[in-house]
This record gives structure tokens, C-alpha cells and sequence, in this order.
């Protein structure tokens, strides 16, 4: 005997289709309880931010980074004895503004609704430097923290900053980013040059969850971290 045939039809997925009151009623305690726990108030935010905000850094992307290196440092540094000494993240992985108000675990789903998880890679200072050619190339607003970069009016490099010191061409520092980007997104593909990798199994959004946690107000700003001297 043998398959000779297969037939099929297309069932379009919409309201009209009837739910199943048994496997309503088995998920329904599972799915408040999901609700509950998204919603549940962490912070407040005392305006809207926007990944659209400003030229070359944003007072979102600036706490995104933040909180990156805030609540993945002791972890890194708990297992290494060394410290992150710059985050990198993508200006397209915003994927929604920080709204006025109650902030949620909803809403670091909302900004962080892929699963992202924190890297740190050792890279030598003229790796480092590729990362500065790379932001003063694409002139977006890419998250950073612990990095100072200023350009000239020509988009020039005017100075270049790692912990407030000039980046050394044979010194080894601790870059964090996520594994999308250490992969190659965005075409940084100057993370796969490094000493070493570590997984620190902690997705951005928990580090944003738990940022949101330990702040009663949300107020970050656009400063100096990213600028052009005109």
C-alpha cells in the first residue's frame, strides 16, 4: 500500500470560530493569574519616553543600558571577580515607548518582548575601538553606558571614554551586550573578536523587571554620554 494522496483545507482562524468551555474553564485560573502577575505596579514613570527622543542617545536607551550594567555587574563580578566596564545594546531591540504612569512587568515585556539574555565578552582596547568606529559610523542613538564618545562637527572622533579614561589599545575590558548582537545583529560583528565569552543566563527584560523593582520613580534623562560638538 502506498500514500498516493493528501488532501487538506485552510480553517481560518477568527471570532466566529466556538472556544471549548472545558479547556476555557482548565486555563482560565492559569491565564488571571498570568494577568495579575503582569500587571502588578513596580514603578512609576513621571513622563513618556521614547527611543525617538534624541540624536545620539535617549533617556531610554540610557536606562535600558543602565540597568544592564546596574543589575548584571554583581553577577558577572560574583563569578569572574571583575567588573563590566561598558554595555552596548541596539536601538531597534526598543520595541515600545515607556509610558507615563504605573510601570509593570507588562511593560518591560513591552520593551523587551524578545528573549534576550546578557553577555559579556573580554575584548582588547583596539576591539573596543571598533565599537567606536561602528556608533560614530551609524550616528543612532544605540544604548551605551560607561562610555563617553563625543564627535566633532565632522562626525570625526573627538574623544573616547571608558570609565572616564582613554581607551587602551592592549588593555582587556568587559563589554556587555546581548546574544542577538553578539550573533551579528545590526551588523556588529566586531563581538565575535574577543578573548572570551560569558553566559550569564539573564535575559534583558528580567534586568529591566528588576530595575523596575528597586525604583520608586523612573525619571532618566538625556545627557553627555553620546554627543556631537558642533
Amino acid at each position: 500500500m502506498h500514500l498516493i494522496k493528501v488532501e487538506g483545507k485552510q480553517i481560518q482562524i477568527t471570532d466566529s470560530l466556538s472556544t471549548n468551555a472545558e479547556i476555557e474553564s482548565y486555563i482560565k485560573p492559569f491565564r488571571d493569574n498570568i494577568q495579575k502577575d503582569l500587571d502588578s505596579v513596580l514603578a512609576y514613570s513621571v513622563n513618556t519616553y521614547s527611543k525617538t527622543d534624541g540624536v545620539l542617545n535617549t533617556a531610554l536607551g540610557n536606562f535600558m543600558a543602565d540597568a544592564v550594567y546596574s543589575e548584571s555587574n554583581p553577577i558577572f563580578n560574583s563569578r569572574t571577580g571583575k567588573n563590566i566596564d561598558m554595555v552596548l545594546l541596539n536601538h531597534g531591540g526598543i520595541r515600545s515607548v515607556l509610558s507615563k504612569g504605573h510601570v509593570t512587568k507588562r511593560t518591560a515585556f513591552q520593551l523587551m518582548p524578545f528573549e534576550n539574555s546578557i553577555v559579556v565578552l573580554a575584548m582588547k582596547g583596539t576591539q573596543v575601538n571598533s565599537i567606536v568606529e561602528y556608533l560614530k559610523t551609524k550616528k543612532r542613538p544605540h544604548p551605551i553606558s560607561k562610555l563617553k564618545l563625543v564627535l566633532d562637527k565632522d562626525y570625526n572622533v573627538f574623544e573616547a571614554l571608558i570609565n572616564g579614561e582613554k581607551i587602551d589599545k592592549n588593555k582587556t575590558y568587559y563589554v556587555a551586550t546581548n546574544d542577538y548582537l553578539y550573533n551579528g545583529g545590526d551588523n556588529m560583528t566586531f563581538f565575535k573578536t574577543n578573548d572570551s565569552l560569558y553566559v550569564l543566563n539573564y535575559k534583558i527584560r528580567n534586568a529591566l523587571i528588576d530595575k523596575f523593582k528597586k525604583l520608586d520613580t523612573i525619571n532618566p534623562v538625556i545627557d553627555d554620554r553620546f554627543i556631537q560638538i558642533k
